[in-house]
């Protein structure tokens, strides 16, 4: 019994070896393809203008998350509030 004990102690420490290896290589890929991407930026004749747009692209994404959290939805309790209000003046159609 000590064995087997042993046996899925070892396989659940291979587990999370193999699962920070499997973390690793993502994380390298992932770097390695920015870097060949900046490679190939940096021989373009257009980088100003590049970076230009993408300084207006995330502009543009910041404000629209900026309007999305500006909007504040109505308070769940006030609906209700006012749905029952309505029904009890006989507005059942609310």
């Amino acid at each position: 019994m000590e064995y087997r004990k042993q046996q899925d102690e070892g396989l659940a420490g291979n587990g999370l070896v193999q699962l920070a290896a499997g973390v690793a290589d993502l994380a390298f890929s992932g770097l390695s393809s920015a870097a060949r991407t900046a490679r190939g930026l940096l021989t373009r004749a257009d980088v100003p203008e590049l970076a230009a747009e993408a300084q207006q692209q995330l502009r543009a994404r910041g404000r629209l998350v900026m309007d999305r959290a500006a909007v504040v939805p109505p308070a769940h309790l006030e609906v209700l509030a006012r749905r029952a209000a309505a029904r009890r003046a006989g507005d059942g159609d609310v």
